[in-house]
């Protein structure tokens, strides 16, 4: 198991440097490559020449390659003071970029946000995973049934219907229709009772979406696995069902929906930009579609950042998992 475990972490480190190259390509080098002036993007096409070259300096555009990529990479774990233009800019660590449009560093941005987007992720993945899942077993073990039909026709419908069409339509019902739920966001740290209310619609709302697709994907995998040979030889043997299904078919059964976790979970934590926008919550989704609209380049690479390390330590986590459920993956 520790041998598993470090080669996992070896992996995960290698897989960050990797993606701090990748986006620092694409904010980077793409743009450079493609005749678009990189300093203007980071301070804003109205600023006037001066702020654009200091901008320049700061960022070090003209220095070679390799000497911008350390800055980059250097400046996540030990901080960058930022220099031209006759004023010196310090981010402190963990520098994720600084907005010279708004003179503020991302970091302090992005940790404001997160915690919306995680408890609007974690929550909503805690209802997707109990009704999904209890959902497709139950449609595997009454395959043919209307149980079964029903719950695939729901199933079909929460994949196809829009998150900003099912938000707006449960706020027009339970809100403002029947008052039952009162949908306006309100922080933890304020109100903890008054904020889980707010987050029951959105909640409800995503997880409806993903609830779908795990309930079709167990649905299939547990009637896969409900043939095996060794479903039979315990069914033999005088078990009882709830063993043979809590014990021997989930097991086999978690090992797909622990890769679709990892990375729905990894993804959603980047900000879930339809679920956040549509209930209005100042999440990091948010924070990326105001970003785009004020044409604020550090935040977005900020957030693209954070999605990309979210989903890294996700599937890390998936991995472990992956070896406590099924010994034979310590082995491979």
């Amino acid at each position: 198991m520790l041998a598993y475990l470090i080669r996992r972490l070896f992996a995960a480190a290698v897989m960050l440097v990797v993606i701090v190259m990748v986006v620092f390509g694409i904010f980077f080098l793409v743009p450079k490559w493609a005749g678009v002036d990189i300093a203007s993007s980071f301070v804003g096409k109205q600023a006037d020449p001066a702020a654009v070259e200091a901008v320049r300096q700061k960022l070090g555009l003209s220095d070679p390659i390799y000497s911008q990529v350390w800055e980059f990479f250097k400046g996540i774990f030990a901080g960058r003071t930022y220099s031209g233009g006759g004023d010196v800019t310090h981010c402190a660590a963990p520098c994720f970029g600084y907005s010279f449009r708004s003179e503020q560093a991302v970091w302090p941005v992005l940790t404001d946000r997160f915690p919306v987007t995680l408890g609007l992720a974690l929550g909503a993945a805690v209802l997707w995973l109990v009704f999904g899942v209890a959902a497709g077993v139950l449609s595997a073990l009454k395959r043919g049934t209307i149980w079964d039909r029903g719950a695939m026709v729901v199933a079909l419908s929460g994949v196809s219907l829009p998150i900003y069409f099912t938000g707006l339509i449960s706020i027009a019902v339970f809100d403002i229709g029947l008052h039952w739920i009162d949908s306006q966001y309100v922080p933890f740290t304020d109100n903890p009772a008054r904020w889980f209310e707010s987050m029951i619609l959105p909640w409800a709302t995503l997880a409806f979406l993903y609830a779908a697709m795990y309930a079709r994907i167990t649905r299939a995998t547990m009637l896969e696995i409900l043939g095996e040979d060794y479903i039979r030889t315990a069914r033999a043997k005088g078990l009882k069902e709830q063993v043979v299904i809590g014990k021997h078919a989930m097991r086999s059964t978690m090992t797909p929906l622990l890769t679709m976790l990892g990375m729905d979970l990894g993804a959603l934590i980047g900000g879930a930009i339809l679920t956040e926008s549509t209930f209005n919550l100042p999440g990091l989704g948010r924070a990326v579609l105001d970003a785009i609209k004020n044409q604020d380049l550090p935040i977005i690479l900020g957030v693209t950042l954070i999605t990309s390390l979210a989903v890294l330590l996700a599937n890390l986590v998936v991995d472990i998992l992956y070896a406590v459920i099924d010994p034979r993956v310590r082995l491979s």
